[in-house]
This record gives C-alpha cells, sequence and structure tokens, in this order.
C-alpha cells in the first residue's frame, strides 16, 4: 500500500504564497507520476497541476498557469506544490494524488489519494 499525506494549507491573504509537500510512503519502489487537485464545497474535483516519474515534464492548469508549480524530489519521495499569487478563488481542499500507470489531468488516472489539506485565501 502507498500513503500520501499533503501538509502546508492554512490562511493566507490574496496575492500571498503558500507551498504544500506532499509525502510518499508505504510500497514506493514502483514510479509514480505524481498530480494535484482541489476541491471547493459543491463544487466537483478538479485538476490543478501533474509531473512524470521523472520530472521533465508538467502540466498544469490554465486557472493557476503562471502562478503555480509543481515540482518533486524523488530520492525524498516528495512532491511540492508552490502556489504563489493567491487568489481568493483558489480556497479550496488540496489533494496530492499517485498514478501508476498514466498522468496528466483526469482524476481517473490516479491509484493513491492523499487525504487533503485545507487552503483559504482571504482578501
Amino acid at each position: 500500500q502507498v500513503q500520501l499525506v499533503e501538509s502546508g494549507g492554512g490562511l493566507v491573504q490574496a496575492g500571498g504564497s503558500l507551498r504544500l509537500p506532499c509525502a510518499l510512503s508505504g510500497r514506493t519502489f514502483s514510479s509514480y507520476s505524481m498530480g494535484w487537485f482541489r476541491q471547493a464545497p459543491g463544487k466537483e474535483r478538479e485538476f490543478v497541476a501533474a509531473i512524470t516519474w521523472s520530472g521533465t515534464r508538467t502540466t498544469i492548469a490554465d486557472s493557476v498557469k503562471g502562478r503555480f508549480t509543481i515540482s518533486r524530489d524523488n530520492a525524498k519521495n516528495m512532491v511540492y506544490l508552490q502556489m504563489n499569487s493567491l487568489k481568493p478563488e483558489d480556497t479550496a481542499v488540496y489533494y496530492c494524488a499517485a498514478a501508476g500507470t498514466s498522468w496528466g489531468a483526469m482524476s481517473s488516472a490516479y491509484d493513491y489519494w492523499g487525504q487533503g489539506t485545507q487552503v483559504t485565501v482571504s482578501s
């Protein structure tokens, strides 16, 4: 089994920054592509960013492009979401996910999910 734990969430003012780490533990022998999703109350879960196992390719949602970046450190089994220039509409629970056979913007591609961390952006 694989466990994913997100952290780093909290309350931040509009225009501020947060970095969300995701720690992967358990069965870590496989190569996983990683993604970040978010979900606001009453709304569907939406894609934020994804990164391949090598870290050489990423895809970013248009809503956060230019403000958010995704990165990973495989030696530490860590994935990061750097969020800059935060807006109130970024308020959501953010989830880290791992995909063993695919990657990208579709949530169905991911096999494991973290518990989520709350990000609240005030104005």
